[in-house]
């Protein structure tokens, strides 16, 4: 542990000359030779700020390492670096991602410049352009990178790479210098680190009990299927018993037991997820072997009643808005189709929420989004909860980081910010360059980011 703490320490001090550091012991290339990417991604790996030694006189190594300190306090993948005028820029942002090979927002300050780019899945297009427009003007680097950093703060997604808080990679540097370098700044490493953890375990204490809040609501869910399964009695060898009906019984039993073993093995809110996929799944089957026993023409395949997927497959789509929002379509239960006709509510499936109150799920926390996208999947679930706070908090950057990904317009699959991805990441969202000579002229702000730098 205190081998660990020194060289935490010492990287936070070591974010300004680590390139130059290799350089030197590399055997020392010329001054204008411009560090290589892969140096420069060796050194965000470890850190969240990187400042080119040809371009130390934009940001001090205290002023360095507080910008760090800020970043990594706050958990975030956040990524900064500072370049000297003249840097190449052709597919600057792109190759940088690629070598760094973890999922977050990049920053680049090079010469009086500056423009960024970012993993859809941490921060959509359009919002990095805002956070580039809204610091572009400022002309002094020490403000212009902590207002970034301070915005990018408030809005991306995810959490900084584990590589940040497990001492890194500290090659190229001499044990000595890491012992010396980490009793300069021991005290203040330590505080930082310390704090990092602080907010993971902060980070990963809410992910449990939001988990724990939406197991009663999960667990309910299953009690109601296996009710159903018991009503329906059926038995293989009974009279009358075809192969098509043994085999929607079977279906419906594997459904019932994938469903409690997906819920015993969740460890976190997106792992719900798979677990109402298969109650729905059997719920359907059941339907199937009903219909089957007594005759009837069998079911279409429709998603669960809205309103709650106890009461079974919808008959129909009705049009519905909740309070204050928006009329839609949703898929209901023969009952509730009948309520709405009549001018009453429906029986809506209210859980507990963050004050203690309760309220029908669209209404609830963040943790119930993967509990209704195993039912109505990421084709229809964005359709549904359009405008209710269910739906806001599933359409912003930091919802797919923390409670999945995939669930249609609401987030792009892929990985989660902090996340080792290699080169797989879209090269749309680290497309263009510092391009044309004209660092952007208003090319920003595309979805694909499109324009110059």
């Amino acid at each position: 542990m205190k081998a660990t703490l020194v060289r935490t320490s010492a990287r936070l001090l070591l974010v300004p000359i680590a390139a130059l550091v290799a350089m030197l012991m590399a055997g020392a290339p010329s001054a204008h030779a411009a560090t290589d990417v892969s140096q420069i991604a060796a050194a965000l790996r470890d850190s969240s700020v990187y400042v080119d030694p040809a371009a130390s006189g934009q940001l001090s190594s205290a002023d360095a390492e507080a910008l760090a300190d800020k970043i990594e306090a706050a958990d975030k993948p956040v990524f900064v670096a500072v370049l000297p005028e003249g840097y190449p820029t052709e597919d600057l942002f792109r190759n940088l991602r690629t070598e760094t090979g973890v999922t977050g927002l990049y920053g680049i300050r090079l010469g009086d410049e500056f423009d960024a780019r970012a993993d859809s899945s941490v921060l959509s297009n359009q919002g990095v352009a805002n956070l580039v427009a809204s610091v572009r003007g400022a002309g002094d680097p020490k403000a212009q990178l902590n207002d970034f950093v301070d915005s990018a703060l408030r809005n991306v997604g995810g959490s900084a790479p584990s590589s940040w808080s497990d001492g890194g990679g500290s090659e190229g540097v001499s044990a000595g210098g890491l012992i010396v370098l980490g009793a300069v700044v021991a005290a203040g490493g330590a505080g930082a680190y310390t704090l990092v953890r602080r907010n993971r375990r902060r980070h990963e204490e809410e992910q449990r009990a939001a988990l724990e809040k939406l197991r009663v609501v999960v667990d309910e869910d299953i009690t109601a299927f296996g009710e159903e399964l018991e009503r329906l009695d059926f038995h293989p060898g009974e009279s009358g018993a075809t192969d098509a009906m043994r085999e929607d019984y079977e279906r419906a039993l594997d459904a019932y037991e994938k469903a409690k073993s997906h819920m015993a093995a969740a460890v976190k809110p997106e792992d719900v997820r798979p677990v109402t996929q298969c109650v729905d799944d059997g719920r359907f089957a059941l339907a199937q072997l009903a219909a089957r026993r007594e005759g009837r023409p069998l079911p279409q395949r429709r998603p669960p009643c809205f309103f709650d997927p106890r009461h079974g497959l919808s008959v129909a789509d009705v049009e519905w808005a909740p309070d204050g929002g928006a009329v839609r379509d949703v898929p209901v239960c023969a009952a509730d189709q009948a309520r709405i006709a009549e001018g009453r509510d429906p029986l809506a499936r209210e859980v507990a929420t963050d004050s203690g109150s309760r309220r029908p799920y669209w209404e609830a926390g963040p943790a119930y989004g993967p509990w209704a996208g195993g039912y109505f999947g990421s084709g229809l679930l964005p359709a549904l909860l359009v405008g209710t706070l269910l739906g806001n908090m599933m359409a912003t950057s930091t919802y797919a980081a923390d409670y999945g990904s995939g669930y249609g317009d609401f987030g792009g699959a892929g990985h989660e910010g902090g996340d080792v991805s290699g080169a797989d990441f879209s090269g749309s969202d680290f497309g263009g360059g510092f391009g044309g000579g004209d660092f952007g002229g208003g090319g920003f702000g595309g979805g694909d980011f499109g324009g110059g730098f």
